[in-house]
Order: structure tokens, then sequence, then C-alpha cells
């Protein structure tokens, strides 16, 4: 019998969606820290953007809200780290 290949409920839930937003926006401000070019600070703004979307919509779904604080910490801390570095870099 073949596997359902349907989208996963864990991957469609706004509480994962954010999680996974914060990871790949940190990705990418680390990115932009190491490697400051314009395209990396713009993918890593982007990457924030949309995980500050993916926030809204976890806490309208008003679920696993210790872990949706959590993230939205992490998210907080690497705005911070991306504004430093540019910064560092319009200077």
């Amino acid at each position: 019998m073949a596997k359902d290949s349907g989208p996963s409920w864990k991957k469609d839930h706004p509480g994962t969606f954010f999680g996974n937003s914060v990871e790949k926006a940190d990705r990418a401000v680390k990115q932009a820290m190491s490697h400051p070019e314009e395209m990396a600070i713009e993918h890593a703004f982007n990457a924030i953007e949309r995980a500050e979307n993916a926030f809204r919509n976890a806490k309208q779904f008003n679920s696993e809200l210790d872990t949706i604080q959590q993230h939205k910490g992490q998210l907080d801390l690497i705005k911070q780290q991306l504004n430093e570095t540019q910064m560092k870099n319009g200077e």
C-alpha cells in the first residue's frame, strides 16, 4: 500500500511552521553575518519577515504558547544580530 504523500499536519500546523521559519531566518542571518553582501542581508530580512508573519498566524491559532514565545525570543535576537550586521557594513 502506498504511503499518503499529502502534506503533514506537523508542517501545516502554525506553531510548527513558525518554529521552522525562525530556524530558516536564523540560518539566513548567520549567513549575512559571515558574508555581509547586500543580497545575503536582503535574504535575511525577507526570512525574518516571513517568520514574523508565521508568528502572527501561530498567535492567532493560540496553541503551544510556550513554544511560540520561545521562538519569538529567538526571532527577536536574530533581528537584533542582523541589524547590527547591517549597521557595521553601512558605516
